[in-house]
């Protein structure tokens, strides 16, 4: 958390996409963890998904922050200057229960 980010004051509250990840809904997968984009919204899976939809939407739009969103870990990452950052105070909620996969 020494390093610097050009993006963190950029970061938008936003509406989740989906009650799980986006894709993974879709497609019928399995993810392990949730990430928010803070620019638009998009929920994916996290880089140990076997799908790693989340760094997938960073790479496609250059949205470069997320949040850790399942479960609301008060964190963000962004992808750019790759800086590790507190949003404890602004986490996303949820807008319903996400699915769990046993």
């Amino acid at each position: 958390m020494t390093k610097g980010c050009t993006h963190i004051a950029g970061i938008q509250d936003v509406t989740p996409s989906a009650l799980g990840c986006e894709e993974c809904l879709k497609s019928g997968s399995r993810w392990l963890h949730l990430r928010i984009c803070r620019t638009c919204g998009h929920v994916g899976c996290c880089d140990d998904s076997p799908n790693r939809h989340a760094t997938a939407h960073f790479h496609a739009t250059g949205h470069a922050v997320i949040e850790g969103y399942d479960p609301p870990e008060g964190w963000g990452w962004c992808y750019v200057d790759e800086v590790l950052f507190d949003l404890s105070k602004r986490k996303t909620p949820h807008n319903g229960p996400i699915p769990r996969y046993d």
